[in-house]
């Protein structure tokens, strides 16, 4: 069962990265101007997904751990 959690802190530890990271290049590419607002917007939907998806197997672990 430890490994299965070790798993689980990784997926979310990644998912958080990935989010903060297209948050990041949205910064970065916006100011260096290289891409437009509505083009990075979609690299934004996928930060907002992953920081999502991060918190929900977060509950998910929290939630298994309680019972």
């Amino acid at each position: 069962m430890e490994t299965k959690e070790n798993l689980n802190d990784i997926v979310t530890l990644a998912l958080k990265a990935i989010g903060m990271a297209m948050a990041v290049a949205v910064i970065v590419l916006n100011i260096l101007k290289v891409q437009t607002a509505a083009e990075q917007i979609p690299l934004l939907a996928i930060g907002l997904f992953c920081t999502a998806l991060a918190s929900l197997v977060g509950k998910e672990h929290e939630v298994k751990d309680e019972d």
